[in-house]
């Protein structure tokens, strides 16, 4: 187990995935931390669609572009009529213990090996019909997830961030740090 401020460093989001399935246990883990993550009243309103099959990965490219292929996927719902109210003015926390969840697993994630980015560009209503949610099953955040098909990149990039203001490195260190940039760019979004 990484330090948490390590691993905050070292996460990144992943676009790009390996075929490789993630093992069950590592799918336990997962269910593990987003039960044991605190709510408000410890309500724990949280629902997650695990979605691992063929069938319902596929479903998931209808409701969002944010899937990237990914071998698995979480989506993080949380339940309405379990989740904690404030009483002065009845404001759902519903949405906030979801994303303490999605928090968890997002670090988690990045712990066991595997990657994964926050998706919120999703059309709630078509998660809802494609998985047949019912209507006090509101969907938060969709985790696609599995092995990063490309690491070294996203750590030269780091690395490259981590010398410090542009102004004050070398010429040599700031064409580097900007040629990987572009091969960030071209690698996670494509040449088009």
């Amino acid at each position: 187990m990484k330090e948490f401020k390590a691993l905050a460093t070292e996460r990144y989001s992943v676009r790009k995935f390996d075929t490789r399935p993630v093992e069950q246990e590592k799918v336990d883990i997962l269910l593990e931390v987003a039960r044991l993550a605190p709510t408000a009243h410890n309500y724990q309103p949280q629902r997650l669609l695990v979605l691992n099959t063929e069938e319902s990965l596929n479903k998931l490219k209808g409701c969002t572009n944010g899937h990237f292929n990914a071998p698995l996927a979480i989506i993080v719902c949380y339940d309405n009529t379990v989740s904690w109210k404030r009483e002065y003015d009845d404001e759902d926390l519903g949405v906030v213990d979801a994303s303490i969840v999605g928090s968890h697993i997002m670090f988690t994630v990045a712990d066991i090996g595997l990657g994964t980015t926050w998706i919120a560009h999703f059309d709630p209503a078509k998660v809802r019909k494609a998985y047949n949610l019912p209507d006090n099953i509101i969907p938060v955040a969709i985790f696609p997830i599995g092995y990063p098909q490309t690491v070294f990149l996203h750590q030269v990039i780091r690395n490259a961030l981590m010398w410090g203001n542009l102004q004050l490195i070398t010429p040599f260190k700031r064409i580097l740090f900007r040629l990987c940039i572009i091969l960030w760019v071209f690698n996670n979004y494509g040449y088009n």
